[in-house]
């Protein structure tokens, strides 16, 4: 028997919050100038919220009231201090993008499998589908931080099953850990039925008892600190660079969305059971310095040949095919930035 385990954390988790914010603010400079260049980083803790990065841009936005819209989606009430240490991107940066160059060097990885209809993996995809259940379910006893986590059993046979699966989720103080886990795990047992698995799985809902205190105010948010969560759950490889905050210039986004895009082209073209793309670029250089393909586990020239001819893989060229100039990317700042499949880069 193997198993995998995959994570997901909810839109109120402190690091999520803070993508959202970034996220929010990059919206609110493209919507007013398309052309913004922007990099912006969140930290909060407790009721102060710390933005710095760089930001280019002709749109001049409300920051405070901005930051507010993206705490008012995720349903904070507290009253939070902002400091804002937003500068102007550096002319040394601004030289080689200018011309239509990377933003700076990377490499980004894309992955794609036919485990389940996103293409993405199950364990994956279940620990998120019943972190957006909850969101939806929108229970007053329950707070906006959560997380999940849940492992799947491979069999020598073939077989697939659920082995267990936890969700934590913030509470008031009224209720208990049997009146959490009695709204939590029917939750748990309908996005199983909904991707056609067991039900008699390890079922574990706050396992240290208590969970009333949650937000920044029990940890402290970074922005990009939930890479895998934003991607494949650890089922794919990933270089090392978040999204959020970063316009579509930024290769370690329109990289990273357009190798998905080949990967789940590439699976579903050729039928494989698993794709993986690696795109890595040069800051200032416009093509990529190198480009990678597995598919099941082996490496395939052909089929770097077949994305090399196919795609115009600058940042421009990815810009114009994926449309991301008219993308909402707060959209996308929490629970996954494949998960959602109408945006461009899963149209497939």
């Amino acid at each position: 028997m193997r198993y995998f385990t995959s994570e997901q954390i909810a839109c109120g988790h402190p690091d999520k919050v803070c993508d959202r914010i970034a996220d929010t603010l990059l919206d609110a400079y493209r919507s007013g100038d398309p052309s913004s260049r922007v990099a912006i980083e969140v930290l909060m803790k407790n009721d102060l919220i710390v933005l710095a990065g760089e930001v280019t841009s002709s749109a001049q936005i409300d920051i405070e009231k901005t930051v507010q819209t993206a705490l008012d989606y995720v349903g904070l009430k507290e009253k939070y201090t902002i400091q804002n240490h937003i500068f102007k991107q550096s002319p040394d940066i601004a030289m080689g993008v200018d011309t239509g160059g990377a933003g700076d060097q990377g490499i980004m990885f894309g992955f794609a499998c036919n485990e389940t209809p996103e293409c993405l993996p199950l364990s994956y995809m279940l620990a998120t589908a019943v972190l957006k259940e909850l969101r939806e379910l929108n229970d007053p006893n329950l707070g906006a931080d959560a997380k999940s986590q849940v492992t799947v059993a491979y069999g020598e046979d073939g077989s697939v099953s659920i082995d267990t699966f936890l969700v934590s989720t913030q509470h008031c103080e009224a209720i208990t850990e049997a009146d959490v886990r009695e709204i939590v795990e029917p939750l748990m047992k309908k996005v199983a039925r909904e991707y056609g698995m067991n039900e008699d799985f390890k079922v574990l809902v706050n396992p240290t008892g208590r969970f009333v205190i949650g937000g920044s105010f029990g940890d402290a948010g970074v922005t990009g600190r939930k890479i895998i969560c934003d991607t494949y759950g650890g089922g794919g490889r990933h270089g090392g660079g978040a999204f959020s905050g970063k316009d579509a210039t930024k290769v370690d986004r329109t990289a990273a969305y357009m190798a998905r895009y080949l990967a789940k082209s590439l699976l579903k073209k050729h039928g494989f059971h698993s794709v993986e793309v690696q795109l890595a670029y040069v800051i200032g250089l416009a093509d990529p310095c190198s480009a990678a393909v597995w598919a099941d586990g082996e490496w395939r020239e052909d089929l770097e040949q077949e994305i090399r001819s196919g795609y115009d893989l600058t940042p421009r060229g990815i810009i114009s095919f994926l449309g991301l100039n008219k993308v909402k990317f707060s959209d996308v700042s929490s629970y996954g930035h494949f998960t959602n499949q109408d945006m461009p880069w899963e149209k497939v």
